[in-house]
């Protein structure tokens, strides 16, 4: 699972390139996985931690950076204020870089306003714009507090000598009925599939087909034929379980033994 993970974290675009709501994206090296073992990842963790040992291990592996810190706790006295994620240093020029990592699964919303207010987790509890504030006003920040240059400069590392970046990953999914939505600018690329209510996956639409629920390790890699096909009346009660837990699945879609579909079956 981790290699494909791997292969999963590296496929995913970047939600946007270059700067953009005041946060440069962090440009990912091509990196070489011939002769690439990593350690298992514990699937206990969450996702997002999960993703974080990804991008650990993938930087390890390669020569371009040397990582200097990771998750590194901030603390006011006993008090936790923050978390730093990723502290690098390019081998070759020596610059500092500061790395805040997020990979997001987010649904395309059309009946909110402008691109970057449209983005919401499939629970409807994530929002992009949030998360992105969050890291422009409050992550990138917390390096120059007292007590965030107290802990980098205990491990030899200058405030003022870092820039800051984002490693910004994201799959969307497009509303069923609606699959072109203009979303500059943000990255196009990053589309995997598309989301639909529950009433709407009831329909003979969706009756002719296999179908497969990711346990959430699996949401980052492509959907291929090694795991258990269902039909669709099988499906649906997964599907009618989750949703009234107010969790929406993702769903694996398998047409042929080579092409298939990402969606989430909304409960709201």
């Amino acid at each position: 699972m981790i290699k494909e993970q791997c292969f999963g974290f590296l496929a995913t675009p970047a939600l946007w390139t270059g700067m953009e709501f005041g946060i440069e994206q962090f440009v990912f090296p091509e990196i070489d996985l011939h002769g690439f073992t990593p350690q298992p990842i514990s699937k206990k963790i969450r996702l997002g931690h999960q993703m974080e040992e990804v991008f650990s291990r993938l930087l390890t592996h390669d020569t371009t950076y040397e990582l200097l810190l990771h998750n590194l706790l901030v603390k006011d006295q006993n008090r936790t204020i923050g978390e730093i994620d990723f502290i690098l240093r390019h081998r070759e020029t020596k610059k500092l870089i500061h790395v805040e990592l997020t990979y997001k699964f987010y649904i395309v919303d059309p009946s909110l306003s402008e691109p970057i207010h449209c983005l919401v987790g499939p629970n409807r509890r994530d929002l992009f714009f949030n998360k992105m504030e969050k890291i422009r006003d409050k992550q990138f920040g917390l390096l120059h507090t007292e007590s965030g240059i107290k802990a980098l400069s205990e491990r030899g590392i200058d405030h003022e000598a870092i820039v800051h970046q984002a490693c910004f990953k994201a799959q969307l999914f497009m509303p069923f009925q609606k699959p072109q939505l203009h979303i500059e600018p943000l990255n196009t690329a990053c589309v995997h599939g598309y989301w639909l209510r529950v009433e709407d996956f009831y329909s003979t639409d969706f009756q002719g087909y296999r179908y497969y629920i990711p346990i959430k390790s699996e949401w980052v890699i492509a959907p291929h034929n090694n795991v258990d096909w269902s039909s669709h009346s099988e499906i649906l009660e997964e599907v009618r379980l989750r949703i009234e837990n107010t969790s929406a699945p993702m769903v694996w879609l398998k047409k042929s033994d080579r092409q298939f579909e990402k969606l989430f079956v909304v409960w709201w």
